[in-house]
């Protein structure tokens, strides 16, 4: 027994080393690893991290158009169910279009009597000439019979004056003279009051004109009212919020549905105030989508708004006012998103992204923009 437990206690102290060896062993990797792998990361960061802005204040946008009629009238037909897809210039909704055709029809005829209007006072024109001609004729006819009529006065009276005609003839000579006269004052009146009316037919042929084109204007009005009783697509996209239904009055401005250009969605991402002063247009980002677990989007950096996004509230915050408390503001940031048509189809306006845009190509327009301010 003496000459065993030196043995034991000797194997129990190698394999103690042994173990020991080994955790030093495995430190020093695990060490060696860690400090890899934080030059590693440091690294990166120095090279991109540092200039990746990122926020998951970000949602799927899309310029939806609502759709309204122009006109009253009674829902007639519905084209279209919710969610389907519709091209640009595709009904949607028609009305009832009885009070319209009539309103056309109405509008027709007016503008056809407006035409006769014409014609008959084109016609009364016309005549008036003639009778203008015809008055100026008989104004020349009554001048040339009292010229006749005055030398016959002046050749007989001293005829009359030497005994060679008789007084009775110079009265006779004397009448017919100043009958002339009188005829001549009549047509030359004529012919004024032909030339009168021909200038009060031309102004009424004007105003019959006008008259037509006011008909003409409500023709084209109820054309158009007639053509809006039947609602297209503006764009090409889906149906959503669909309201309208058969035999539904609506009026003017009444919200039947809203297409939504699903194709052409963008994404609108809300940075902090200090993190927008190295962002630049073209910029690339990258977008991680939740409805699209580990699928990352690709897109561009298309524009900035011209405010914060509490410049356009409804009720813009009043900041000169005792008690203040800063917030950090947001910029609204649109980005375009790089993308088929087939994961355009997944991607529906609000959906939740949450978006890196790497802004290190402005590292240069940092210090531009510092040097410019530097004073020295």
């Amino acid at each position: 027994m003496a000459v065993t437990a030196p043995a034991q206690g000797g194997e129990s102290n190698e394999s103690t080393q042994r173990k020991s060896s080994r955790r030093r062993v495995l430190l020093l990797t695990v060490g060696i690893i860690a400090i890899v792998a934080g030059l590693i990361w440091g690294l990166r960061w120095w090279t991109v991290g540092r200039f990746i802005e990122s926020t998951d204040d970000a949602y799927l946008q899309a310029d939806s158009v609502t759709i309204a009629p122009k006109v009253a009238g009674y829902v007639t037909e519905v084209l279209v169910a919710d969610n389907q897809a519709v091209a640009a210039g595709a009904p949607l909704a028609r009305l009832d279009t009885r009070q319209y055709q009539a309103s056309l029809d109405q509008a027709k005829a007016t503008l056809d009597a407006r035409a006769a209007d014409i014609q008959r006072a084109e016609a009364e024109l016309r005549q008036q000439h003639a009778n203008a001609d015809q008055a100026k004729a008989q104004a020349e006819v009554s001048r040339v019979s009292l010229a006749h009529a005055e030398d016959d006065v002046r050749r007989y009276r001293p005829l009359v004056a030497t005994g060679a005609e008789t007084e009775e003839r110079l009265a006779s000579l004397v009448s017919t003279r100043d009958q002339a006269r009188a005829t001549l004052a009549a047509n030359l009146a004529a012919a004024r009051s032909a030339a009168t009316q021909i200038g009060a037919t031309d102004a009424q042929i004007v105003q019959a004109r006008a008259q037509m084109e006011a008909a003409q204007a409500q023709m084209n009005q109820s054309k158009l009212d007639l053509n809006d009783t039947t609602l297209y697509s503006p764009l090409a996209g889906r149906v959503g919020d669909r309201t309208a239904r058969v035999g539904q009055y609506v009026q003017p401005g009444t919200r039947l549905m809203t297409v939504v250009p699903v194709q052409s969605v963008y994404l609108e991402a809300n940075f902090k105030e200090t993190q927008v002063g190295r962002m630049r247009v073209g910029q690339p980002a990258t977008l991680h989508v939740d409805a699209l677990k580990g699928t990352d989007l690709h897109g561009v950096v298309e524009s900035f708004s011209p405010g914060t996004g509490a410049q356009f509230a409804l009720l813009p915050p009043e900041n000169a006012t005792g008690n203040f408390t800063k917030i950090v503001q947001r910029v609204p940031v649109r980005i375009r998103i790089d993308t088929g048509p087939q994961t355009r189809q997944v991607l529906l306006p609000g959906l939740s992204v949450t978006v890196d845009v790497e802004t290190k190509s402005a590292t240069d327009d940092s210090k531009r923009i510092a040097a410019e301010n530097r004073h020295d």
